[in-house]
């Protein structure tokens, strides 16, 4: 599934620039096709995190894209990919951060806000103060410290790809807040980490409600809190049940 993910990511977005006037509509339907097999493979337990993941990530588009105006899709639109496309980056995130050691969250924080310093003294990218801002929020508020560290590389990797390939384009001018941004910002990853804080939060309240009639027993879901010590043997648990 992590392989079929990046390839879908990274594959879908270069088919979605060159792949002619239906590039994008095969990109969709299989990317949704990813999204309906990671639905069926995953635990019941799971499954309210990826649906918390659609919704969000579906009206965090809308506001940053379509209302804001902080970014453009190349078409004007909103591509029908982009929302599983963020269920499943979420997805590959929780499983690359369960295999991350404590306090790695640091090695990526402490760099990151030293060049997010150095291009917001430079001019080049006064945004990145406030995304970063926003990403130690996460760090502070929420034990899952490993995934959102995680997300900010995986999203700057995603974003680095999409912006060359010319899927999307980040403005430099940021409307109603007199700031200049790069294309892509390099603290992009804490609207990331921001919908991975709200996901997770959502995944939470949902487990305290008690156990569904459904699923008496439902298994530790990793998805809940990546930066436990207890995340790891979850996901070996649920691995080896799987096979």
């Amino acid at each position: 599934m992590n392989a079929l993910i990046v390839a879908t990511i990274a594959g879908g977005l270069a088919v979605d620039q060159h792949g002619g006037p239906h590039g994008q509509l095969v990109v969709s339907l299989f990317a949704w096709g990813v999204f309906a097999r990671l639905w069926s493979v995953s635990p019941a337990a799971h499954r309210p995190a990826l649906l918390a993941c659609l919704v969000f990530a579906t009206a965090g588009e809308v506001f940053l894209s379509l209302l804001w105006g902080l970014y453009d899709y190349r078409l004007g639109n909103i591509p029908l990919f982009v929302p599983p496309g963020h269920v499943l980056l979420f997805h590959l995130g929780t499983r690359i951060a369960a295999r991350l050691r404590g306090g790695a969250e640091w090695w990526v924080a402490a760099p990151s806000l030293v060049v997010v310093a150095g291009l917001a003294l430079a001019g080049r990218d006064t945004l990145g103060p406030l995304l970063y801002a926003m990403f130690a929020a996460c760090l502070a508020l929420s034990p899952s410290r490993r995934l959102y560290a995680t997300m900010l590389l995986l999203a700057l990797a995603m974003e680095l790809w999409g912006t060359w390939l010319g899927n999307w384009a980040w403005r430099r001018e940021v409307p109603f807040l007199g700031l200049v941004t790069g294309n892509p910002p390099l603290a992009a990853g804490a609207f990331y980490a921001v919908l991975d804080m709200l996901v997770v939060a959502t995944a939470a309240a949902w487990s305290r409600r008690g156990r569904p009639a459904w699923d008496p027993q439902p298994p530790a879901s990793p998805m809940l809190t990546p930066s436990t010590d207890s995340h790891q043997a979850a996901t070996c648990s649920a691995r080896s049940s799987s096979r």
